[in-house]
């Protein structure tokens, strides 16, 4: 494995972000623990530029972390819907609260504490503690793991744990060691850069890169090797069948789903796994209701990290037999806009009100 200056590599890095780094975007060059801590849950496995309006919509609505802690869960979720990795909301929520309960409302300015946060693991309390606090701890997102294991010819099967924590190790080694205060910021800041604009995933543009006479990929030629690892996800295609059932006054029924696998905890409209189960489940619900109207809408294709959802919707409208109760309410528009609804159910809902159904 090649031997790479730490101080050499902090140094460019830091000079080069100054230069040519992002530092425009609205949670760069500041220190507060909470709008750094609500961008980088929001940049996981999603692009800036889809956070931009979700992060300016939750300051609104949430300045700080008292008054996210505050919230109401649906309310937390109503926002969040559309980010998708529904998950991060409930951490995001649930962290709010343990802040204010455990902390009295201040963030811990290590990574270490940081860690025991719900949803705040190594790479996001490294990159809390290093923008608002200059701890010097090392951040391994995915674009800094392209760019280290690109400048060390690091290739290791990340897909083994032992091999992810000497990359870990090298990380730290190569941080700033001088005039913390100013360095950690700027190098963790540059690494990210680094990976999103310049040492892309294809075809990086290793001739701006301020390490390309350091970079061991780039002396080999071969840049796209790296990262190494072998473990891919394992994706399958599944139908689901929604049935969205109307009142006689369109309000619309809604459930929770389960709290564990696809959109833990949301509102819903009832699922099936067929046409027969969703024609069971609502033949008793008509049974003797002489105006009860069902359509099918065209299907759908959802895609999600994992899975291939084929989205087949029935709509069933009338005075049907179905009550509030622990299985669910029935939802006028007013409430169901503001609440937590996976982005095609919500979709579903104002498509089958556009067609005049609801």
């Amino acid at each position: 494995m090649t031997v790479v200056t730490g101080g050499d590599v902090a140094a460019k890095v830091v000079a080069w972000q100054e230069q040519h780094g992002r530092n425009h975007l609205p949670w760069q060059q500041m220190r507060d623990p909470y709008r750094v801590w609500l961008s980088e849950i929001m940049l996981q496995q999603t692009q800036v530029a889809t956070v931009l309006d979700y992060y300016a919509r939750f300051l609104a609505r949430f300045p700080d972390v008292a008054a996210l802690a505050a919230a109401d869960q649906d309310a937390v979720m109503g926002l969040w819907s559309g980010l998708g990795y529904y998950s991060r909301a409930r951490n995001l929520h649930k962290c709010a609260r343990a802040v204010v309960e455990q902390h009295g409302g201040a963030f811990p300015q290590t990574a270490e504490l940081l860690m025991t946060l719900p949803g705040i693991g190594r790479s996001t309390a490294g990159a809390i503690a290093a923008f608002c606090f200059s701890e010097r701890t090392a951040i391994l997102d995915a674009n800094v793991r392209r760019v280290l294991t690109r400048l060390l010819a690091f290739g290791n099967d990340l897909a083994v744990s032992r091999n992810e924590n000497l990359l870990w190790d090298r990380a730290t080694e190569l941080l700033p060691s001088t005039d913390l205060t100013l360095t950690m910021p700027r190098y963790t800041q540059g690494l990210m850069d680094l990976g999103a604009t310049i040492c892309t995933p294809k075809a990086p543009r290793c001739d701006r890169c301020p390490l390309a006479d350091t970079c061991s990929a780039f002396a080999q030629r071969n840049p796209e090797k790296y990262p190494v690892k072998t473990r891919k996800l394992i994706r399958r295609a599944e139908s689901w069948w929604l049935l969205v059932l109307l009142s006689a006054d369109t309000r619309v029924w809604l459930e929770r789903r389960p709290p564990s696998g696809i959109w833990a905890g949301m509102h819903c409209v009832p699922v099936f796994p067929g046409r027969q189960q969703l024609d069971e489940f609502l033949a008793p619900l008509a049974a003797g209701v002489a105006d009860v109207r069902t359509w099918e809408l065209p299907a759908s294709l959802h895609i999600l990290t994992h899975r291939d959802l084929h989205l087949h919707a029935v709509v069933a409208s009338g005075d049907l037999a179905v009550t509030n109760g622990a299985e669910g309410a029935w939802f006028g528009e007013a409430q169901w806009s503001g609440i937590g609804l996976p982005a095609p159910i919500r979709k579903l809902l104002y498509d089958t009100r556009q067609q005049g159904l609801l």
